[in-house]
């Protein structure tokens, strides 16, 4: 069993919500290589970025960033990820963490944290974090991913509606999904012969694919606060106050 893991950046152009966002402007630098440079402090003995555009490719090198040049046809990160991982030729047991392109100030311990998921156990192919919402606008956000999980602390679904429902007069915990997946190498390759599934193209969450299929997916409560996901303009304005405040 290895104690050491990959990260694999996915970045590509084209957003529904923010298009170009890769490469949009956060402090002096573009958002990747904030995204690339909290990636290094993790544990990982590797860090790629892995894109489908040539803006983005250029971009990367010129901030010294191992960079890979993938198909414009992948539907998800996941996906592209497993294209590395066959172009790279990891052995199957090697484990990737996917941390996502627009997710910035992202701590390495969340990364760490990820890995070890599936360093710590023998079974299990993919793995995930997630953490309590405190902030009761984002229940109903579907920029928001939420998940519901197991005592056994697996995934059981994900959503960007608001789950559980809430029955009025009960407590209730919601939990928000936070973009950092482990995987085994193995596993991605079997995952990008998967055909997308209804609830997949349905949510837009290629979490799914992998659940509809019979596949666990482990998960932790995060041991520390996640970054900032960017998917709006208003999220990119926060990002922007995040690191003028580290000045």
């Amino acid at each position: 069993m290895t104690n050491t893991f990959t990260v694999i950046i996915p970045a590509r152009m084209a957003s529904t919500r923010l298009h170009g966002k890769m490469l949009l402007d956060i402090g002096g630098k573009p958002l990747i290589q904030h995204v690339y440079e909290a990636a290094c402090l993790s544990n990982a003995e590797k860090v790629i970025i892995a894109t489908d555009n040539d803006l983005i490719f250029e971009s990367v090198n010129s901030f010294g960033a191992e960079c890979i040049m993938t198909s414009e046809n992948h539907v998800s990160g996941t996906d592209r990820l497993a294209e590395v991982v066959n172009k790279l030729e990891f052995p199957d047991s090697t484990i990737i963490v996917n941390v996502q392109g627009d997710e910035i100030g992202m701590p390495p311990e969340l990364i760490n944290q990820t890995a070890e998921l599936l360093i710590n156990k023998i079974t299990g192919n993919m793995a995930t974090i997630c953490e309590k919402i405190v902030d009761d606008r984002e229940i109903s956000d579907p920029n928001v991913v939420k998940v519901v999980f197991s005592k056994q602390k697996t995934a059981i679904y994900f959503s960007r509606s608001s789950i559980p429902w809430h029955k009025e007069g009960l407590p209730l915990e919601y939990f928000r999904h936070i973009g950092l997946y482990a995987y085994r190498a193995g596993f991605l390759r079997k995952y990008s012969q998967m055909p997308r599934c209804e609830l997949e193209q349905k949510e837009s969450l290629e979490q799914l694919r992998a659940l509809y299929n019979g596949e666990a997916i482990l998960i932790e409560e995060a041991c520390v606060p996640s970054g900032i996901g960017i998917d709006t303009e208003s999220d990119l304005q926060r990002a922007r106050e995040l690191v003028k405040s580290f000045d």
